[in-house]
């Protein structure tokens, strides 16, 4: 038997996690206690490699799909290989069941569902951070030529169209209901003191602020007190970043 393989997306060095999806495994994965590495792949890379490894590509119906081959994706043990970061938790879980995600309670989907909205409206003030402040020059180069695909225009045009105050006004509602999903059961977990990937993917998407821009994160923790609660509470698990 093998070791489990995290393949991630790099930043520029020192070298550590920083992309949203592998940070939900990567989290899993510390919880779990497995004993994992990490290979690091460069987002031209990704097709390739995971061709080569005969990863099949993602299927366009899956549950928030982006793009044919992404980051995260595991290599089990015994060679298993899965792509994407909601079937791999569910495979982490089948496997290694003890302690538990608890990636079957109702407030898993709920939060999963919930990331669009109260991050949906900061992404043209977010990603156009990514590749100046993270990414090497050749992944660099991968995410201005496919998120202009994206967009149909340049990042750089993509920030200078947004109404920053307004972008975080919008947030603040959908936000507020996940604070309060926090304080529901007495925090600072979602399920109260038990731990579960509802805390994993949003604890991802702070932790994903934080590598962009510390005042960026420092600004989103401050909409909801709960915010730096369940943050601080998964430290322990956001320690291994290599």
């Amino acid at each position: 038997m093998g070791q489990t393989i995290l393949y991630d997306l790099p930043s520029k060095e020192p070298c550590k996690s920083w992309s949203l999806n592998p940070w939900k495994t990567r989290l899993a994965l510390n919880f779990k206690g497995i004993d994992y590495r990490t290979e690091w792949v460069e987002y031209p890379d990704l097709e390739p490699v995971f061709k080569s490894l005969g990863i099949p590509p993602t299927d366009p119906g899956a549950i928030q799909f982006f793009r044919q081959y992404t980051s995260p994706t595991v290599q089990f043990e015994d060679g298993t290989k899965i792509m994407d970061s909601w079937p791999i938790a569910h495979e982490i879980e089948k496997r290694y069941p003890s302690p538990s995600l608890y990636v079957d309670d109702p407030v898993v989907v709920t939060i999963r569902d919930a990331i669009p909205k109260i991050f949906g409206p900061l992404r043209g003030i977010s990603v156009p951070m990514v590749p100046p402040r993270l990414l090497n020059e050749r992944s660099a180069e991968y995410f201005y030529r496919t998120r202009k695909e994206d967009y149909g225009k340049s990042l750089q045009e993509v920030l200078q169209e947004q109404d920053v105050e307004k972008c975080w006004k919008e947030i603040g509602q959908p936000a507020k209901e996940v604070g309060d999903l926090l304080r529901k059961h007495g925090g600072p977990y979602f399920l109260g003191k038990t731990v579960s990937y509802a805390d994993f993917i949003f604890v991802a998407l702070l932790h994903f602020l934080k590598r962009i821009d510390e005042g960026f994160f420092q600004r989103y923790l401050s909409v909801d007190p709960a915010f730096k609660t369940v943050y601080d509470a998964c430290s322990e698990w956001l320690k291994k970043d290599d």
